[in-house]
Formats: structure tokens, sequence, C-alpha cells
């Protein structure tokens, strides 16, 4: 019959380690989405946004200017051109946006 070894448990696992520093030592935080409103001045935003604004003005200038007919064309290929020009400056500017 073999004979059993007991061991004390301050011999399998040793004793805490104590605390060397009494405070955290100071430490450098970096933000890795940076976001300034000046990312918005994409030149291709600008582009899309200043054609829009033109086909805009140009369509009251020909509502004041009484053609009408022109207007209401301007107007139907605008409810499709407005969203579609939208969408893509936002896809456009979230793909291009640097995370």
């Amino acid at each position: 019959m073999r004979k059993t070894k007991g061991f004390t448990f301050r011999k399998i696992f040793p004793p805490f380690p104590k605390p060397s520093l009494t405070r955290p030592r100071p430490f450098k935080a970096y933000s890795f989405v940076p976001f300034s409103p000046l990312a918005m001045l994409d030149p291709t935003i600008l582009t899309i946004g200043g054609i829009v604004l033109g086909i805009a003005v140009i369509e009251r200038l020909l509502e004041r200017w009484g053609v009408i007919d022109l207007v209401d064309q301007l107007a139907k290929v605008m409810r499709f051109i407005l969203p579609v020009a939208f969408y893509s400056a936002l896809i456009y500017f979230f793909v291009t946006f640097m995370f």
C-alpha cells in the first residue's frame, strides 16, 4: 500500500502579491473615431448639393416668369432626382469617411 502525502494550502498556492503601487499610473487615451464638422466640406458632396440647389433656383425663376409647363416637367424630374442625389451623397459620405 502506498503512503499518501498531504500538502498544505500555502505550499500549493503562494500568498497573494502585495500591491506595488498605491495609485494608478496616468495613461493617454485616444479616440479612434474622430469626427469634425469640417468633414462635411467634401468637394463631391458640395458639388452635388450645389447642383441640386441650382436646379431649385432655376425652377423658382421659371415659375416667376410664368413658364408653368416647363416648371411642371422639371418638378416631375426633380421628384425622382432629389431623393436619389441625397441618398447617394449620404452613402458616398459614409463610405469615404475614415473611421
